[in-house]
């Protein structure tokens, strides 16, 4: 299981705060936002518009809000000149981080995901050194108890690349460009969805076997993720259930 995965799983057993739900909503607005300058405010002709969009709505996002996202885009209405940055860095254990970021401050950002990482006892590394094993791919989470045949079945009719195991769920694979249309393909055939999006994957996982190793980890992320810049943060570990329960 990927550390992106198992992250989200984390975070859907915590529970989703209205406080975290708000800061989704304006990491989403701001990546809407920048896909319409680069690309064009039209989803059909903006395929990064679209899969933004795409995204939002699975979030269940408003389209009054995705609306002025995308006329902030296109000059419309007031917004920042944002960039995009990739940051890279080490947790504790030899975990690999990738931290995707959209700043109007570059200073600023660099600043805080570098003591992100230095206070729960990780580093920032030079460009390169984690990013080449991770790559973009959609995942698509569907209910477990689906026989293996059946979902397999599905998926491909779906046009999904590939199937395995994922704890008590089936984690499809497919083009990331596609994973919309896998899900709303599997939803069409009576597939149960749990999840669906375009990430980046590890081609190696880290083991996480201390308990404090995977309590700093965790913190890193946390860390990183409350911080408004921060759009998404892809990692590599896996923590094993047991240790999960024991650091709560």
């Amino acid at each position: 299981m990927s550390g992106h995965s198992k992250w989200a799983t984390i975070k859907h057993k915590k529970g989703a705060a209205d406080k975290a739900r708000g800061k989704l909503f304006a990491k989403l607005a701001r990546q809407i936002e920048v896909a319409a300058r680069q690309g064009g405010g039209d989803i059909d002709s903006n395929a990064t518009l679209r899969t933004m969009v795409q995204k939002a709505k699975g979030a269940q996002m408003t389209k009054d809000a995705i609306d002025r996202a995308i006329k902030r885009g296109i000059g419309e209405n007031d917004g920042a000149n944002y960039e995009n940055v990739m940051y890279e860095g080490y947790a504790p254990g030899g975990v690999a981080l990738l931290v995707e970021v959209l700043t109007d401050n570059r200073n600023r950002t660099a600043s805080d995901v570098r003591s992100a990482f230095s206070k729960h006892g990780g580093s920032l590394a030079e460009p390169g050194s984690v990013g080449w094993q991770f790559s973009r791919r959609g995942i698509v989470l569907v209910d477990g108890a689906m026989s293996e045949d059946d979902a397999l079945a599905a998926a491909l009719e779906a046009g999904a690349d590939d199937m395995e195991r994922d704890g008590d769920q089936w984690r499809i694979l497919t083009d990331p460009s596609f994973v919309w249309d896998v899900k709303e393909a599997l939803e069409r055939a009576g597939v149960p969805v749990q999840a669906a999006e375009s990430t980046m994957v590890s081609s190696t996982t880290v083991d996480v076997h201390d308990p404090e190793d995977a309590r700093q980890v965790l913190r890193i992320m946390d860390a990183l993720e409350d911080n408004d810049d921060v759009q998404d943060v892809f990692a590599n570990f896996d923590i094993d259930e047991k240790i999960m329960q024991e650091i709560g």
